[in-house]
């Protein structure tokens, strides 16, 4: 009986791990990289397609959706490759 409620207790820790994974997305000081490649990367493993990347106002913008097809625009700074600004269409 013991080992039936450590393995529900096992499987219900997973399923709450994996729901908070299903919800990851890019947060304001999140280090994404400096090169696109990288941005691109860490950025499609928190959910986003990158669309696009531009540099402006001294920061690099990456234009990118999520699952739902929402766009957000993220700004990255440069030298640090940090999340410092998240822009989206709410």
């Amino acid at each position: 009986m013991k080992t039936h409620l450590k393995i529900a207790a096992v499987a219900a820790l997973l399923a709450l791990v994996a729901a908070i994974a299903a919800f990851a997305e890019p947060m304001v000081g999140d280090v994404v990289g400096t090169t696109p490649e990288a941005a691109t990367a860490a950025l499609t493993e928190k959910g986003c397609t990158v669309q696009s990347f531009e540099a402006e106002d001294g920061q690099i913008e990456a234009r990118c959706t999520d699952a739902a097809g929402k766009l957000a625009e993220i700004y990255i700074d440069p030298a640090t490759g940090a999340i410092t600004q998240i822009k989206t269409g709410d």
